[in-house]
């Protein structure tokens, strides 16, 4: 009875038919929050989310797929562009950025031709790893290619100069989606959550 009168409510940022595509917390300080949109630039909030102000659209594609924050030091904040949906209306982006000063200046470093990049995690230990998944997919009106043997996970331990392919203890049939995570706790564990034909997802 204590909450009865209390209802969610949109705080934004979206206008009808929006995708948040992710968002990021300042470990230190709650109330301010950083939230990326598919199609509508990159947005923060000082305010625990009462107000928001677009902090991207200068940049080089209004469609961004993630945003993280350094752990050590949160005014660092990175951005990849190109939302990771799989939709026909899907947008493309440029690369990923980061800024140094809390989303007041970006630069982009790299990945310019990449497209989406639906994840980015900052390393707890060695930066020369690196790990990355693949999704093979082709959406047109009249058909959906969801997977494919194109779909994979990859690691390099040359800070990306060269990749191997991963298939110790995954599914043997085709893949499609796979979202990863490394733990923060012993970045030797790698958590990965997997698509894959006749139920061996």
């Amino acid at each position: 009875s204590t909450f009865a009168g209390l209802e969610l409510r949109n705080i934004g940022p979206a206008f009808n038919s929006g995708r948040v595509s992710d968002f990021a917390v300042h470990p230190d300080a709650h109330h301010i929050i950083y939230a990326a949109t598919a199609s509508g630039g990159l947005w923060k909030t000082t305010n625990a989310g009462t107000t928001w102000k677009p902090i991207f659209d200068k940049e080089g594609s209004y469609s961004i797929g993630c945003v993280t924050l350094d752990p050590t030091n949160p005014n660092v904040v990175w951005v990849g562009t190109g939302e990771n949906n799989s939709q026909r209306s899907v947008a493309f982006g440029d690369g990923v950025y980061k800024s140094l000063d809390g989303g007041q200046n970006w630069e982009n470093v790299g990945l310019e031709k990449s497209e989406h990049i639906g994840m980015i995690t900052i390393d707890p230990r060695n930066p020369d790893v690196l790990y990355a998944s693949s999704y093979q997919r082709r959406r047109h009106v009249w058909t959906l290619i969801d997977g494919g043997p194109e779909s994979a996970i990859y690691k390099s331990t040359d800070a990306g100069a060269t990749w191997r392919k991963l298939t110790e203890g995954l599914p043997k049939v085709d893949m499609g989606k796979i979202g990863l995570a490394v733990s923060p706790a012993n970045p030797d564990f790698i958590y990965a959550i997997v698509e894959a034909q006749r139920d061996k997802g």
